[in-house]
């Protein structure tokens, strides 16, 4: 009786098993497909938008070259650096806001904690473009809309209010003994050379979580640069430059180039990843868990 049962349990196993796998398969294909077509496209020889065939009838490498080459409409080496800039600046005041908040509601009592703490809660709820047209009367009644400070207002923008998504790193701090910070204390330390020298050497994962989230939010945002930049093309970043190569006046002679940028952008991001990997596993599995 023993062995007849347990053969049907194996076989129900490995029934459960393939269906499993055979669905994961099916999901994959589905993740990879377009990922493969947008590479695909930025290879492709063709001209215009409307093809009949998924592969290209021949590849090149000038779609990549037209990117950097050809400024005379769309200067995607200029939108590349600005992005760039502005997603680094972001990307530490951001990663500076987020850890030091996260400390403090971590470690220290004070009065409104936890009325600060439930409203950054509702307040997650809501999505940040939804508050951009008043965003941006005040970036123009302060005049950060015109010029150079457009840079600067994209920047405001992204690391202002990043103090509010402290949830996670908090969780990462509380799992540190507060024995650590009592004792560092007793030796005289103050609440900022604990946090300098103890608690941050002992955050690496949450840290490195925080940095990729921190910079590839302004990396690949959209609406905020566009309500921002409107029409100043010198500040434009590559989310609103992509965004116009598929206007209706440019998407003929810009299409494959679209393609082009969308891989180039995405390779540091991806390098990022593969590299970080680890890291990011850590910190989300210690502060979403074990907070």
């Amino acid at each position: 009786m023993a062995a007849p049962k347990q053969r049907s349990v194996k076989r129900t196993k490995m029934i459960n098993n393939t269906i499993v796998h055979v669905v994961l398969a099916i999901l994959a294909v589905i993740w990879v497909f377009p990922i493969a077509w947008v590479v695909l496209t930025s290879f492709r020889a063709e001209k215009g938008s409307y093809v009949s065939t998924f592969l290209p009838q021949g590849y090149t490498l000038a779609n990549y070259v037209k990117l950097f080459t050809d400024t005379t409409i769309l200067n995607f080496p200029k939108m590349f650096g600005n992005t760039l800039f502005i997603a680094i600046c972001s990307c530490i005041l951001s990663t500076f806001y987020v850890l030091a908040v996260s400390y403090c509601l971590s470690r220290l009592r004070f009065k409104f904690r936890k009325p600060y703490m439930n409203m950054a809660m509702v307040l997650g709820l809501f999505p940040g473009f939804m508050s951009m047209v008043a965003v941006y009367f005040i970036l123009k009644a302060l005049g950060l809309s015109e010029g150079g400070l457009i840079r600067l207002a994209l920047i405001l923008c992204y690391s202002g209010g990043a103090g509010l998504g402290f949830q996670i790193a908090k969780g990462f701090f509380d799992t540190i003994p507060l024995a650590i910070d009592e004792a560092a204390l007793i030796d005289g330390c103050t609440r900022w050379q604990i946090f300098q020298k103890i608690t941050l050497p002992l955050s690496k994962p949450i840290i490195v979580y925080t940095v990729l989230t921190a910079f590839i939010g302004p990396w690949v945002d959209f609406i905020f640069a566009k309500v921002i930049c409107r029409a100043n093309a010198d500040y434009y970043t590559v989310a609103i430059g992509l965004w116009r190569m598929l206007e209706k006046e440019y998407i003929d002679n810009w299409y494959t180039c679209f393609a082009a940028g969308a891989v180039l952008i995405s390779i540091p991001i991806a390098i990022l990843f593969m590299f970080l990997q680890r890291y990011y596993v850590d910190g989300m599995s210690s502060g979403a868990v074990k907070g």
